[in-house]
């Protein structure tokens, strides 16, 4: 078991790297003139929150109109293909000269990486057994999560300098390509999941049968409920981790101190999924979430005010811990509230209002940031947070503890 979810989170390394590394490379691409912080338009391409909005989009059609693929063909394939195409488009990517044709590619890669997200929460909750489901996917989450600090220690090193004539951001956006290559090691003796092979459907009407599950009366109360959790909870999350250093240079910080305070904060990402192992499966994954959101709500706000360094690194560190439990609870979560014949497709549907919403918060954050500065770009994350909080407390139901269901029944 072990051997299986380290080889599938080693894949998941990669995919957390190419996502996270959007803010650890942002000072670059504005520092090359390729996009600019704040651009006076709010959907201006040469605004670096068109490039946090590609990549979303791009997850947003992948996990939207392609995640029926894992349940159709298998999660080893899908796993396996999925990484291999966003990384081959991230490595394109980092030779683009022009906005235009970066914010491209990163659309590219991000179809990948919504496959691949999805395919990954299936596949680990398949093959766990129903007492350890949420230890197994905090594990799968700490193995991923150890990219972002080393995606900021590389921007770090890398982003203030040029080599052979690029610049380090590139060389950055190239290590992540390298999960092209290794997930031909990684698939060597990976299993497919037993539970798939149980209870796939070869229909040609697959897909759109899985849709139409959805809405059935055990199913339809479940999906309304994720989808308005996943338009939500990016607000919060993505508001804040794909902008850490700019919100740092908003607060006065240098472009060398910003991404030294980026990497420090960076560091305990992985310390939010083991704090999570620890307690996956004894504390309702509900009740997890609730408090959660809450935690990332009121750090938030203590961020927004902080004014000397060690105190903004402080409230970082917290915001960053709260995110990475936070997302260990609800990628345990929503997988299993869906039947394992259209789980990837039910997690790809209600999953994918998240990447929907990601595409304008960049906007709206780049936006808010301009005219009311942190302040007001945290008491926004605080308002979705609360409503997190409120949406999942009235209406989740517990999951801890309970078999997966393979099919609806009859």
């Amino acid at each position: 078991m072990r051997s299986a979810v380290l080889r599938i989170s080693a894949g998941g390394w990669f995919e957390l790297y190419d996502l996270f590394m959007t803010a650890y490379i942002s000072l670059g691409l504005v520092r090359e003139g390729i996009f600019v912080a704040t651009a006076p338009s709010a959907f201006a391409l040469r605004g670096f929150a068109s490039f946090v909005a590609a990549g979303f989009a791009g997850m947003y059609l992948g996990t939207l109109v392609f995640a029926w693929i894992s349940d159709r063909f298998g999660r080893k394939a899908t796993f396996t293909w999925s990484l291999v195409w966003y990384s081959a488009a991230t490595l394109v990517m980092a030779f683009m000269q022009t906005a235009e044709l970066i914010d491209l590619w990163r659309f590219i890669a991000g179809l990948g990486i919504g496959v691949q997200l999805v395919t990954i929460d299936s596949y680990v909750s398949e093959i766990a057994g129903k007492d350890e489901r949420g230890y197994w996917i905090a594990f799968s989450q700490f193995i991923g999560y150890l990219a972002i600090p080393i995606a900021a220690l590389l921007a770090y090193l890398l982003v203030p300098h040029a080599y052979f004539g690029l610049a380090g951001w590139r060389y950055v956006a190239m290590v992540g390509s390298l999960g092209g290559v290794a997930v031909w090691f990684l698939r060597a003796g990976l299993p497919e999941s037993q539970r798939w092979h149980q209870s796939r459907t070869v229909s040609g009407a697959h897909a759109l049968h899985a849709f139409a599950e959805l809405w059935t009366p055990l199913l339809r109360g479940r999906t309304a409920m994720m989808m308005a959790f996943n338009l939500l909870q990016t607000i919060g999350f993505y508001g804040f981790t794909s902008w850490v250093p700019i919100f740092l240079a908003a607060h006065g910080a240098s472009f060398t101190k910003s991404l030294e305070y980026s990497f420090i904060i960076a560091i305990v990402n992985p310390l939010g999924p083991l704090i999570a192992m620890r307690v996956a499966d004894g504390w309702q994954r509900k009740w997890q979430i609730v408090w959660l959101s809450l935690a990332i709500a009121a750090s938030g706000l203590l961020f927004a005010e902080a004014r000397a360094p060690g105190w903004i690194i402080a409230m970082g560190i917290a915001i960053t811990l709260a995110n990475a439990w936070f997302s260990c609870a609800f990628h345990a979560y929503q997988a299993e509230l869906y039947p394992t014949n259209i789980r990837a497709q039910a997690v790809g549907f209600v999953y994918s209002w998240s990447r929907f919403s990601s595409i304008f918060v960049g906007f709206i954050i780049a936006a808010v940031l301009r005219v009311y500065g942190t302040t007001g770009v945290f008491s926004v994350i605080a308002l979705a947070m609360l409503l997190v909080a409120l949406l999942i407390g009235s209406f989740g139901p517990r999951t801890n503890g309970l078999e997966l269901l393979d099919k609806q029944p009859a």
